[in-house]
């Protein structure tokens, strides 16, 4: 445990990635606690600068801009989070069954893995969207989750195929091991790395994916997000205007959860992997 510390620590990448990312996740979290307004309440007029009574200013509708940041951020940080253990749950569970069973399970599996692979994910998103009813933040991320898993079941499946030739593999089988415990107890914690790494790259994906859908009208309901931010400022043509504070904040805000993420996965890949780390 220590020496992976010593690891963590010693990654620039990582650092940097996390205190990036823990600096958004407390701003989504703690900030909706401790303010004391409400991001539907109107506290202006159309699009008012920014000023001491609003410090990024107001929205189209005279909402408090850095209130609906706070909780949009949270917002689409939780639709991120559960379309993450959605699609990773998924993919792993397919990939880690196809891979160590083979032949006719493996080729109906990753078949099916496959042709899903060659539908446009964001289509299929769409569709989803329109069809339910009732789109609430954690069915946002479901929604997102189960389109988005036959990456990570391909490279689990591959993974898998490998392990289970080892020879520890083995031992576990000659003493009496069912499958399903050879596959909790000797091939998932030989991939717990991978899989920690897959899980944050869907958590990307996944407020990537929210924001795309919500700015195509096709958001969460009666909630706010850093997606449903971009729609209200490109439906009310806050570019057109000038009003840089209603569409510059969540676009930044975004852009930081992705870039800290993606450092978050690159460090995790040279703590992981040997070739990678510096002396």
């Amino acid at each position: 445990m220590g020496e992976v510390l010593i690891l963590v620590l010693r990654s620039r990448r990582f650092v940097i990635g996390g205190v990036l990312f823990l600096t958004v996740l407390a701003f989504g979290v703690i900030g909706p606690r401790i303010t004391d307004k409400d991001p539907f309440q109107m506290v202006g007029g159309l699009f008012d600068s920014p000023s001491e009574k609003a410090v990024l200013g107001t929205d189209n509708l005279g909402r408090d801009v850095l209130t609906q940041l706070m909780y949009g951020t949270g917002t689409s940080l939780l639709i991120g989070f559960v379309a993450g253990l959605v699609a990773t749950a998924i993919g792993v569970t397919i990939g880690t069954v196809a891979g160590f069973k083979g032949g006719t399970i493996d080729e109906l599996l990753m078949g099916c893995t496959n042709i899903l692979i060659t539908i446009p994910s964001i289509v299929v998103l769409i569709l989803l969207s329109v069809a339910i009813r009732s789109r609430s933040a954690m069915v946002m991320g479901v929604i997102i989750g189960i389109t988005s898993w036959p990456w990570t079941a391909r490279a689990v499946r591959a993974q898998t195929s490998s392990l289970k030739t080892r020879e520890h593999v083995d031992l576990a089988r000659i003493s009496g091991y069912t499958t399903a415990e050879l596959i909790v107890k000797e091939i998932l914690p030989y991939m717990f790395s991978y899989i920690f790494m897959a899980f944050i790259l869907q958590f990307s994906g996944g407020i990537t994916n929210e924001a795309t859908l919500s700015m195509l009208g096709l958001g969460p309901f009666q909630t706010i997000s850093l997606g449903v931010m971009l729609h209200w400022a490109l439906l009310w043509e806050a570019v057109r205007t000038g009003a840089w504070w209603a569409f510059l904040p969540p676009v930044l805000f975004l852009a930081i959860t992705s870039f800290s993420l993606m450092l978050i996965n690159a460090g995790l890949d040279e703590i992981f992997n040997p070739k990678l780390r510096k002396s």
